[in-house]
């Protein structure tokens, strides 16, 4: 499960930085919407995947509550899934 979780954590970073750095001023400098919006959803169900994914792996990678609240954390920062996959789950 390790494995997939760091797979999603790459995707979901990429999607995020996709959504942020090229879907967003499109959206606001080129008035076109529709970027954010094919991009909007995978984005969101990668987010939510990586959050079960991060919950259910918890005990099994033995995360202290200030580790899991990093690895939380970090899905909401550009590029911190990237950290996250580096400090955390890469061997």
């Amino acid at each position: 499960m390790k494995t997939i979780f760091r797979i999603i954590s790459l995707l979901e970073g990429i999607s995020y930085l996709l959504l942020l750095f090229v879907a967003v001023p499109i959206k606001y400098f080129g008035s076109d919407p529709s970027y954010v919006k094919m991009l909007g959803m995978p984005h969101g169900v990668l987010f939510i995947t990586y959050i079960i994914l991060a919950f259910l792996l918890k005990s099994e990678l033995k995360w202290n509550n200030k580790t899991f609240f990093t690895i939380l954390i970090a899905s909401i920062i550009p590029f911190g899934t990237f950290y996250i996959d580096r400090k955390y789950l890469k061997n």
